[in-house]
């Protein structure tokens, strides 16, 4: 039987674990405000637009930020591992995308013309930046959710954190986004900008009251180039389940090579206009609110992949659903193309549960490299990005979109040869 001090410990840890649930949730909730201020799919696209307007610039977008976002955690991911205090490393990188927001805010409000010559590779550079300390920040917080929820508990967090998130950053939408895109001269990216960094910097902060017990402290490692390249490889050469996975998100993130086209399909072939683009934000993310609790529940009844098997089936009508409106197959396009955004509102919730399909692989100790891999392989579909890009100027563009629907159609196929860690575990633990 269980005696009082064992209860009295399990309610410790309880007490503990639900404050860091509420931490992380509240992490999460801050940084989703800032997010809705730069969507890949409608307003850096649209920045690019302004400042330079051509297509094979919109594609290097998807490149630029899922390399950020997969090649400096991987070299970072055996130091991460090392480092005794995982909250540190996520406050810190929360800081580090900030800088580049609060940079482009000062020039941006400085420069009468935003077409000048420098501009378009200026804003490059800082966009890799900021999705270079996006990548280790994602890679911080998947570690330290890992260190301090329960699996069954993961889906929860995702959850509350898309809920509340959603209501709070339309809300700031609603009050800001919208007023500051219609000021004259795009003058109003000023302030957009700012508010990008000042909600990365504050939710840098909020990590910082996480619980979190101090792990064997015997120095951090070095940051090593090549090493971490071989390791991703024999994962995913020597894990079988892994691999299956890898092969899963590698057609899942090609409908990320259109993401920064569908403004322009908006614009260009249905008939919207500007003033659309803070309706599209706002679909996008309550639909994020929207399907965050429904996937994180059925991942923590059912296992992730089966919320990863429903969520990328849906994934798939997103294109042709798109050039439908621009062929007028739907009545007044113009006015119900929002509705694609709802739907692209899975794609950063299925991202979120395929690396919480990952956690349950290995053991804690390997969550960083397990992590950092699954990154490159949601990297490396983006060597066709420009390619796409260029192909939308120059043949018809129905053909990139419906062969991005066919890949994320075949990606969901293959998760029924996907293994579920969580019913191995209960089988383990019944034998």
């Amino acid at each position: 039987m269980e005696g009082q001090d064992d209860r009295e410990v399990r309610s410790d840890q309880e007490k503990i674990e639900n404050r860091n649930l509420a931490t992380l949730a509240l992490q999460n909730v801050v940084l989703r405000v800032g997010w809705i201020f730069k969507t890949e799919s409608v307003i850096m696209p649209f920045v690019v637009d302004v400042i330079s307007g051509s297509g094979w610039m919109r594609g290097l977008l998807p490149i630029l930020s899922r390399v950020g976002q997969s090649v400096p955690p991987l070299m970072y991911a055996d130091r991460l591992r090392s480092h005794p205090l995982k909250k540190l490393p996520l406050f810190a990188t929360a800081i580090a995308m900030a800088l580049p927001f609060l940079l482009l805010s000062a020039i941006w409000y400085g420069l009468e013309d935003r077409r000048t010559w420098w501009m378009p590779p200026f804003f490059l550079v800082l966009y890799f930046i900021f999705f270079s300390a996006t990548g280790i920040n994602q890679l911080a917080f998947g570690t330290l959710q890992g260190k301090l929820v329960r699996p069954n508990r993961r889906g929860f967090l995702l959850g509350v954190g898309g809920v509340i998130g959603s209501f709070f950053a339309v809300t700031a939408a609603l009050f800001w986004l919208q007023p500051w895109l219609s000021i004259p001269n795009h003058d109003g990216f000023t302030w957009v900008f700012l508010f990008n960094g000042t909600a990365f910097l504050a939710a840098g902060c909020v990590a910082l009251f996480c619980v979190e017990e101090r792990d064997n402290d015997d120095g951090l490692r070095p940051m090593k180039i090549i090493q971490p390249f071989a390791t991703a490889w024999k994962i995913f050469r020597h894990d079988h389940a892994f691999r299956k996975a890898a092969f899963v998100s590698m057609l899942f993130i090609s409908s990320l090579l259109v993401f920064p086209h569908y403004q322009w399909l908006g614009m260009t072939k249905v008939g919207t206009t500007e003033t659309d683009l803070i309706y599209w934000v706002i679909a996008q993310n309550i639909s994020v609110g929207f399907y965050s609790p429904i996937l994180g529940r059925i991942a923590d009844q059912f296992g992730n992949r089966l919320a990863i098997r429903l969520g990328l089936f849906a994934v798939s009508l997103t294109p042709i659903l798109a050039i439908m409106f621009a062929w007028g197959v739907i009545p007044n396009a113009a006015e119900w193309f929002w509705l694609t955004f709802v739907l692209l509102g899975l794609t950063p919730v299925l991202m979120r549960t395929i690396l919480n399909y990952t956690l349950e692989l290995v053991e804690e100790q390997h969550h960083p490299q397990y992590l950092s891999t699954m990154k490159i392989m949601f990297a490396l579909p983006f060597v066709f990005s420009p390619l796409v890009g260029f192909l939308i100027d120059t043949i018809p563009y129905e053909i990139p979109f419906f062969g991005v629907s066919f890949l994320v159609i075949l990606s969901a196929i293959l998760t029924f040869q996907m293994v579920e860690p969580r019913h191995q575990f209960s089988a383990n633990e019944g034998s």
